[in-house]
C-alpha cells in the first residue's frame, strides 16, 4: 500500500528513470538495426536481376529472393555498381543464424558478470563493438562468406553483451509497479528499431547502394555508445543528476529487494523451479516465431506479393510500428492492473505470456490459407509481431519478479533457449526455402 502514494508523489515522465528508458530504447533501436540490417540489404547481395554481363551471378538462385522488378528498379540497381554475391538459401540461412550463435556464447558470462561489475561497461561495450562491426561488414563481404559468418559471430557476442546487462539496471532502476513500463519503453526500441530499417533499408539500397545501410546504422551505433558512456549510471544512489526525491523513491520502493552482497548462484534451486522452465519455454516459444519474422519477412512479402525491394522493405517495417505500440501500451496495461489491484501479479504476467504466444501463432497459421488476399495478409503481417510483444509484459519481465538480485543471470539462461529457437527456425527455414521454394 505504500508503494502507491510514492508512485504518485514522483515525477513520471519527467525522471531520471524515464530518461534511462528512453536511452536504453535508442541503445535497443541501434541493436536490432544493426542486427536486421543483412535482412533487407541481402536482397540486393543476392539479387538476380542484374545483368548477367556485369556479373557472375550463379545459376541456382532462391525463388524467394527472385522479385518481378520494374525496368526502372533494374536501371536503379545496375547503376548503384555493388557487388552481387552467389548465396545459397542454406548459406543465407547460416548467416542469418550466426549471430544467434555469438548471442548465445556471452548471454550466460555476460549476465553474471554485469551483477559483479555493473552493466553499464558490459551494455556499452558490446554496443560500441557491434557498431564497428557493422561498418566493417561490407568490407568482409568482398573477402568471401566464411570472414562474413565469423564478423556476424562476433557480432553476436558482442550484442548478447548488450542486451543481459540491461536487466541489471532495472533491478535497481525500476520501482515495482513501473517496470513493466519501464521495461516496455525500452524494449520498444527493438521493434521501433525493425520498423525504421525495414522502412528505409531498401530506400537506402536502391539510392545509395546496400554498403550504405551498413555505413549509416553502424555510424548511428557509434553516436549512442557516446551518449550511453555519458549519461547512464548503474545505480541511482551515484549518478550526480538524479534529484534527492527520485533517489529517495526508487530506494524505498527497492527496500525489500534482497542486498546480500554473495556473489554465489543458487543453481540447484534454479533448476528445480518451475515457473523458472515456464519462463525458458516461453522465450523458445517467442524467439522461434520473431526470428523467422523479422529475418524472412522482406523475402515472404517481396515473392508471395510480387514487389520491388523498396516497397518491399516499407511494407514489411509496418508490422514493427505496430510492435513497438503494443509494447508500449502493453506495459501500461500491465501497471495499470498492478496498481488499481485490479489483478494479481501472477494473473497479469500469466495474461500476457497467453496472449503474446496464443495470438501470434494463430495469424501466422493462418497466413497460407490467406496468400491469395493481399489485404489479408497485410493484416496478419501485422498483428503477428503486435500481438507477440504483449509477452514483454508477461514471461519476459518476469525474472524481475521471481529473482531480481538474479535478473540479468537468469535473462541470459532465458534468452539461450530463445536463441536456441533462433538458430534452428532460421536454418530450418532456409533449408525449407531451397528444398521446396516458397508457397504461393
Amino acid at each position: 500500500m505504500d508503494e502507491k502514494p510514492s508512485t504518485r508523489k514522483s515525477p513520471e515522465f519527467c525522471s531520471l528513470r524515464y530518461g534511462l528508458a528512453l536511452i536504453m530504447h535508442f541503445s535497443n533501436f541501434t541493436m536490432i538495426t544493426q542486427r536486421v540490417s543483412l535482412s533487407i540489404a541481402i536482397i540486393a547481395m543476392v539479387n538476380s536481376t542484374q545483368q548477367p554481363g556485369l556479373f557472375n551471378t550463379s545459376t541456382e538462385r532462391p525463388l524467394a529472393f527472385t522479385f518481378n522488378h520494374s525496368n526502372r528498379s533494374i536501371k536503379e540497381f545496375n547503376t548503384a555498381e555493388v557487388s552481387v554475391y552467389e548465396w545459397s538459401p542454406e548459406t543465407q540461412g547460416i548467416i542469418f543464424s550466426s549471430i544467434n550463435y555469438g548471442i548465445i556464447l556471452t548471454l550466460i558470462p555476460s549476465g553474471y558478470l554485469a551483477g559483479i561489475f555493473g552493466a553499464k561497461q558490459m551494455l556499452g561495450a558490446g554496443l560500441l563493438i557491434s557498431s564497428l562491426l557493422t561498418l566493417f561488414t561490407p568490407l568482409t563481404a568482398d573477402f568471401g562468406v566464411i570472414l562474413v559468418i565469423v564478423i556476424r559471430t562476433v557480432q553476436g557476442m558482442a550484442q548478447g553483451m548488450a542486451w543481459t546487462g540491461q536487466f541489471t539496471i532495472w533491478a535497481k532502476w525500476a520501482p515495482p509497479l513501473e517496470r513493466s513500463k519501464l521495461t516496455s519503453i525500452a524494449g520498444s526500441g527493438a521493434a521501433f528499431g525493425s520498423f525504421i530499417i525495414l522502412c528505409v533499408g531498401g530506400l537506402i539500397s536502391q539510392a545509395l547502394g546496400w554498403p550504405f545501410i551498413f555505413y549509416i546504422f553502424g555510424s548511428i551505433g557509434c553516436v549512442c555508445c557516446l551518449l550511453w558512456f555519458t549519461v547512464i549510471y548503474d545505480d541511482p544512489l551515484h549518478h550526480p543528476c538524479i534529484s534527492i526525491r527520485e533517489k529517495e523513491h526508487i530506494v524505498s520502493s527497492l527496500v525489500q529487494q534482497s542486498s546480500s552482497p554473495r556473489r554465489s548462484v543458487p543453481i540447484k534451486s534454479m533448476v528445480r523451479c518451475l515457473p523458472l522452465w515456464a519462463i525458458f519455454t516461453g522465450f523458445f516459444s517467442h524467439f522461434w516465431l520473431c526470428t523467422i519474422i523479422i529475418t524472412y519477412l522482406p523475402t515472404y512479402i517481396s515473392s508471395v506479393l510480387r514487389v520491388n525491394i523498396r516497397d518491399s522493405g516499407v511494407l514489411s517495417s509496418l508490422p514493427f510500428i505496430a510492435a513497438a505500440s503494443c509494447t508500449i501500451l502493453g506495459g501500461q496495461l500491465a501497471d495499470f492492473l498492478l496498481s488499481r489491484n485490479l489483478l494479481r501479479l501472477i494473473t497479469v504476467r500469466k495474461l500476457f505470456s497467453s496472449l503474446g504466444l496464443l495470438l501470434p501463432s494463430l495469424c501466422a497459421v493462418a497466413l497460407p490459407f490467406v496468400a491469395s488476399s493481399y489485404t489479408t495478409t497485410i493484416i496478419l503481417l501485422i498483428l503477428i509481431p503486435g500481438t507477440s510483444n504483449l509477452c514483454d509484459s508477461g514471461f519476459i519481465i518476469n525474472t524481475l519478479d521471481v529473482a531480481p538480485r538474479y535478473a540479468s543471470f537468469l535473462m541470459g539462461i532465458s534468452r539461450g533457449f530463445g536463441l536456441i529457437a533462433g538458430i534452428i527456425s532460421s536454418t530450418a527455414t532456409g533449408f525449407l526455402i531451397s528444398q521446396v521454394g516458397p508457397v504461393y
